[in-house]
């Protein structure tokens, strides 16, 4: 499936995950032909994540939304600011205005992380990737997230890339069997998927030198210290992409992008972002006392 057929399923499931057998809150005060507009309001700064994700969850739910947005993805966001407003039956509103919050909280999270991540590696070569340290069933918005905010996807699941770790190669039986048997699996099942090798000392970056020319498109450094990274570089040249994992953040980001290694792949990027603060406010609704007068609208 494509991006967008990923998020088709994603907004489907997690619609009924939250309505059920029915809106209850809403189907008890709220007429059924009620029209209003809600705002969504930036309460945190950061970077905006999300804005097409929300667009496209209020017209799967409604496609004659009127969907108005005052920022795109990747934007600066500043407290009191308006990222988007939306003109739509209320039922459709009310319905989607939790699962528009959680993704754009949750996404606007990552990016403003990724984002600062990415601006200590500016001026060097090295670039900075996710994991799949996600979670389940929300890895596409997740990754989609870091991507908004200035990092590189890495494999986005166990399908589209080789990638043998210290486990496969353990149980394989050793660095050159793993790497034999997966560049023949490629040949005869898999043409084209590209292959990663995960090493953990000076030494395993030798054996896949020796082997993996050909056949290994990039050598994972894994827990490697920056000075380590430099010599593994220096060792490694041109042959192979070369990407720096674990322990890094952003206080020693720099020295492993000042030691020249192509990638850095950072988890935390997901797992230890925090959700930024935002919420969809009613702009205007019908008023039911004075229903003659025709729509109420706030200040704000």
């Amino acid at each position: 499936m494509n991006f967008d057929e990923q998020l088709k399923h994603l907004i489907d499931e997690a619609l009924k995950e939250d309505i059920g057998d029915g809106d209850h809150s809403t189907l008890s005060v709220i007429d059924v032909v009620a029209k209003g507009k809600a705002v969504l309001k930036i309460k945190q700064d950061g970077i905006l994540a999300g804005m097409e994700v929300a667009e496209k969850i209020f017209r799967y739910k409604e496609p004659g939304s009127v969907f108005i947005a005052f920022k795109k993805d990747g934007d600066v966001m500043k407290f009191g600011e308006k990222a988007f407003e939306v003109e739509a039956s209320v039922y459709a509103i009310l319905q989607c205005e939790r699962l528009v919050l959680n993704c754009m909280q949750r996404m606007s999270g990552i990016a403003t992380l990724t984002k600062e991540y990415t601006d200590k590696l500016k001026g060097s070569k090295t670039r900075l990737l996710d994991t799949r340290k996600t979670t389940p069933n929300f890895r596409l918005l997740e990754k989609e997230a870091v991507r908004i905010g200035g990092g590189v996807n890495h494999r986005f699941g166990l399908y589209d890339m080789i990638m043998l770790k210290d486990n496969h190669i353990d149980y394989c039986g050793g660095i050159e069997k793993a790497i034999e048997k997966a560049a023949e699996y490629v040949k005869t099942k898999k043409p084209g998927l590209k292959i990663e090798v995960e090493t953990r000392s000076i030494e395993d970056v030798k054996k896949v030198m020796a082997v993996g020319k050909g056949k290994v498109f990039r050598i994972m450094l894994d827990n490697f210290k920056p000075e380590h990274i430099k010599e593994a570089v220096a060792i490694i040249g041109e042959d192979f992409e070369t990407e720096a994992s674990g322990g890094i953040n952003l206080d020693n980001i720099t020295a492993y992008a000042n030691a020249g290694v192509d990638f850095v792949s950072v988890g935390a990027l997901i797992h230890q972002a925090k959700s930024l603060d935002l919420s969809l406010k009613a702009a205007w609704f019908p008023f039911r006392e004075s229903p003659k007068e025709g729509l109420y609208n706030p200040k704000f």
